[in-house]
């Protein structure tokens, strides 16, 4: 852990962002946090990165982080592309009063229990019919496999003998699927997802912003999906919002973090990084 007077007028047990948008958007964070907006990703961040997406959980320790966080900020938001429900479940997350969960990229809504969500797209429909043959036809290789989502399919090639080959034999005809469908093709960690278009991490966390209109945000992610999330960061700060993008560090997505303004190892370094906030915020709550 760091303190930086360039970070904030006091020792902060949290690390230092590398760059100075995101200690000014660290600063403005804890400076006012009942005005602040934090989001973040759930597999690779929360969660760690297993073979299979159903056996996914939250770390304990990033619960307690998220229970301990919460109540001292005025929105903290998970923003996934996993159902709503899902995540909720997976991450035991109606353990934390307060959180709202965006599923879908932001299509659905869980906050006290209720949950709201819009009607899948008719291409959606079309594409859970046709995927299995496309994958047939271009000869996916053993071991891929399709995590339907019910408003979003993932193909995964991670159980593959070669993922990164499996994905490049399957990207072209998912891709032509997905036009023909009116969905979009979204890559991300050894997967390819078709989703409907106008959903992503950066709109949802746009949107919860324009809702809340925070005095600071922050957001923690791992992936390739998140990256309209970052750039969203970028944008609020732009328009005048103090914010600090967090990077998951993994080797499976080393490009991320060069977008980052704070690298953490994992979800553990993000499990660590809640409970840091919450101990600095204790002291200083506005």
């Amino acid at each position: 852990m760091n303190a930086d007077p360039a970070a904030g007028p006091y020792p902060l047990p949290v690390p230092v962002p590398v760059t100075a948008e995101g200690r000014t958007g660290l600063a403005a964070l804890l400076a006012a946090p009942r005005r602040a907006l934090v989001g973040l990703d759930f597999d690779g961040t929360l969660a760690p990165i297993v073979p299979d997406p159903a056996q996914a959980r939250v770390l304990p320790a990033a619960l307690a982080g998220l229970r301990a966080l919460t109540p001292l900020v005025g929105t903290v938001a998970v923003i996934s592309g996993r159902p709503a429900p899902r995540a909720v479940e997976y991450g035991s997350l109606d353990q934390v009063p307060g959180v709202v969960v965006l599923g879908h990229y932001g299509r659905q809504r869980w906050q006290d229990g209720e949950l709201t969500s819009p009607p899948s797209p008719p291409g959606l429909a079309v594409a859970r019919e046709r995927l299995p043959g496309v994958l047939a036809r271009a000869g996916a290789p053993d071991g891929t496999w399709i995590e339907d989502k019910t408003d979003a399919l993932a193909v995964h090639t991670r159980r593959t003998a070669d993922p990164d080959r499996a994905l490049a034999v399957i990207s072209g005809p998912l891709l032509r699927l997905a036009e023909r469908t009116g969905l979009r093709a979204e890559p991300g960690r050894m997967v390819l997802e078709l989703r409907p278009p106008g959903s992503d991490k950066g709109q949802a966390l746009m949107d919860l912003a324009a809702q809340r209109t925070p005095a600071a945000v922050m957001f923690c992610g791992d992936d390739l999906g998140d990256r309209p999330a970052f750039a969203a960061v970028r944008e609020l700060r732009s328009a005048g919002t103090p914010g600090l993008a967090v990077c998951s560090g993994s080797a499976e997505v080393a490009g991320l973090a060069d977008e980052a303004d704070l690298v953490v190892a994992g979800p553990e370094g993000v499990a660590a990084l809640l409970a840091g906030l919450a101990a600095a915020i204790s002291g200083r709550v506005s």
